[in-house]
């Protein structure tokens, strides 16, 4: 009976249930609305042999998957039944999909405990309330992306779209139908209309990266967006209104480049409202352990270990390619790796040579260093290295190392650097 069905969704869990609308004691409608206050994602199929549309159209008012009315073959409730089964199963792993998403661009994923990146972390989440369009400034790879979509995450339009363009990669034209869309017949091949990405972002965020590539005719229309809110798609006459945060990022000194007549000044005080800077990767080297054990988390090498030696020559590299470069060299040590413990000679070759300059420094502790010692090394490890980069060429080497080419006769001769290297 409809009573007992809806004791037994009281405390139970059903991924279906099939119900009459006619029964006695409760009827379908009742275990309906039940099924759906214990769980709205409970699907819902009514059958009956006295159905009328305006019980069809209640029925999916309340949330009924579908409607069958009596008499029906096996066959057709079964491919109602899959279908639905298959809905549910689809919804559930776009929802799966769409939290991973979500996690992968969480503010824990941002790694760092140096104080610009704890001053960075810190700021995010109040940056992310805010409205206004957000500037990200950082050199290639360190993470401008990561940060930005942060930002959408923590924000009240989270629940809405995140879209990201990189405008250095796409020719003016391009660039121009995939942000304000285009109507048909607008240009050749132009079969259908489109949405750009500012319609397919409303009420989201959208990341315009690389920024300070975009050609100067299109910042105008940028700034139009920004100023009141609308475009119009290329060949069309109406204006389109949106509401959508811009978030803008960039690898060059906007300001050098609206000296050079490259860049929108009004453009760049429109965008800069809330400007955020990541630091690159050499500026914060205590955080490279903490990258690096978070990369061997993510290909799977919870267990491998980087020796002391190795760990210092990873610490000690430059990093143009900041926090994405350390990635890929993580990815591909991890694949050629044949031990849990990763030793010098497993680091790439650059990594490598790299540390021939720079000079090991004892460890200060409680039983003291020679400081004289210690700075004679290292004053003669940059003179050889000076002539090592100049070939020899004893004027270029000490303009290297700021001193007059006196002083480095003085300090060649003082170290027998001559004679051991048998540069005359």
């Amino acid at each position: 009976s409809g009573t007992q069905a809806i004791s037994l969704l009281k405390g139970n869990h059903f991924d279906l249930v099939i119900t009459d609308i006619k029964m006695p004691g409760a009827d379908g409608f009742d275990v309906l609305r039940t099924a759906k206050e214990v769980d709205p994602d409970t699907i819902v199929i009514m059958i009956t042999a006295f159905g009328t549309n305006e019980d069809a159209i209640e029925a999916m008012k309340q949330g009924a998957y579908d409607y069958i009315n009596k008499p029906f073959k096996n066959d057709e409730i079964r491919i109602v039944i899959n279908r639905a089964l298959e809905k549910k199963r689809l919804r559930k792993e776009i929802e799966l999909l769409r939290e991973q998403i979500k996690t992968s661009y969480r503010l824990e994923n941002i790694i760092g405990k140096s104080p610009n990146m704890q001053a960075l972390l810190h700021s995010i989440p109040k940056i992310a309330q805010n409205n206004s369009n957000v500037l990200i400034t950082g050199e290639s790879g360190s993470g401008k992306e990561l940060v930005a979509k942060a930002i959408h995450n923590l924000s009240p339009r989270a629940g809405k779209r995140f879209v990201a363009i990189n405008c250095a990669t796409l020719p003016e034209g391009l660039l121009e139908s995939e942000l304000f869309g285009y109507m048909k017949g607008a240009f050749t091949g132009a079969s259908s209309s489109k949405e750009g990405l500012f319609e397919v972002a409303n009420e989201g965020s959208i990341l315009l990266d690389e920024i300070g590539e975009m050609p100067i005719a299109l910042q105008a229309k940028l700034l139009r967006v920004i100023e009141t809110g609308t475009f119009r798609r290329l060949g069309g006459t109406s204006d389109i209104t949106v509401d959508v945060r811009i978030i803008a990022a960039t690898n060059r000194d906007l300001k050098a480049e609206i000296e050079k007549g490259n860049f929108r000044e009004d453009l760049f005080y429109r965008l800069n409202v809330i400007p955020v800077h990541i630091p690159p990767l050499r500026e914060r080297k205590e955080d490279i352990p903490l990258l690096i054990e978070h990369f061997l988390r993510k290909n799977n090498a919870e267990r491998v270990r980087f020796s002391p030696e190795a760990m210092k020559m990873m610490i000690n590299y430059e990093w143009k390619g900041n926090v994405r470069e350390l990635e890929n060299v993580i990815e591909r040590i991890v694949l050629l790796l044949e031990r849990e413990i990763i030793l010098p000679e497993d680091l790439p070759p650059e990594i490598r040579r790299y540390q021939t300059f720079i000079p090991a420094l004892p460890e200060l502790t409680h039983e003291g260093v020679d400081l004289d010692r210690i700075l004679e090394s290292l004053e003669k490890d940059y003179l050889k290295k000076a002539l090592e980069l100049t070939s020899g060429v004893k004027t270029e080497a000490a303009r290297l190392l700021n001193i007059s080419f006196r002083s480095f006769r003085h300090r060649l001769s003082k170290y027998s650097i001559d004679d051991e290297d048998g540069n005359g």
